[in-house]
């Protein structure tokens, strides 16, 4: 049978390969975000560079201040379409992430914490006489930074749903703006 120090030894060393494959798979799927997160803005800005030089040019064609107003106007539309798509687009990558993230968490976290309840009975049932204070003590401490860590997660989870919920609305908020302005625009 092994001393209390060879299984803390034994914990504490898949404890930390556990935390090192966390993180490695939190930072493999933030960067998966960033990268889509990327490749939305580069996509983006390539077509908005595109549509820029051809709205430019079909400014310059107008042979009178009216129609230069009325292409203007009209073009105005499409491009308001186009930020709220990318605004939708920017919230739906973000949120996949974060699930994604939370998700990964939280099972590392069930995982550890049903290793360090093993690990306490373990050293439970093999410790000396007269250490149940300690035991007490320890069990103890587990149980509140599970509740706190819980609290923490529950608190995240609500702030990181706030604010999916703050830019979807400001998304629709610009949506409807936009479509009240193309109305009154076409009104002129």
């Amino acid at each position: 049978m092994s001393t209390i120090a060879e299984q803390f030894s034994a914990a504490a060393k898949a404890n930390f390969e556990a935390n090192l494959a966390l993180y490695t798979d939190l930072t493999t799927k933030a960067f998966a975000g960033v990268e889509k997160l990327i490749e939305l803005n580069l996509s983006a800005g390539k077509a908005s560079l595109q549509e820029s030089t051809a709205t430019t040019q079909k400014l310059f064609a107008a042979k009178d201040p009216q129609e230069f107003f009325s292409l203007s106007a009209a073009l105005a539309q499409p491009n308001t379409e186009k930020a709220v798509a990318y605004g939708r687009h920017f919230a739906s990558i973000a949120s996949s992430t974060q699930a994604e993230l939370t998700k990964v968490a939280e099972a590392q976290v069930a995982e550890t914490k049903r290793k360090v309840v093993e690990f306490v009975d373990l050293a439970t049932k093999n410790a000396p006489p007269g250490a149940e204070s300690a035991v007490a003590f320890v069990k103890s401490a587990i149980g509140s930074a599970n509740a706190g860590y819980e609290q923490l997660a529950k608190n995240t989870k609500q702030a990181v749903e706030a604010l999916e919920t703050n830019v979807n609305s400001a998304v629709d908020q610009l949506s409807q703006a936009a479509t009240k302005g193309a109305a009154h625009s076409s009104k002129k």
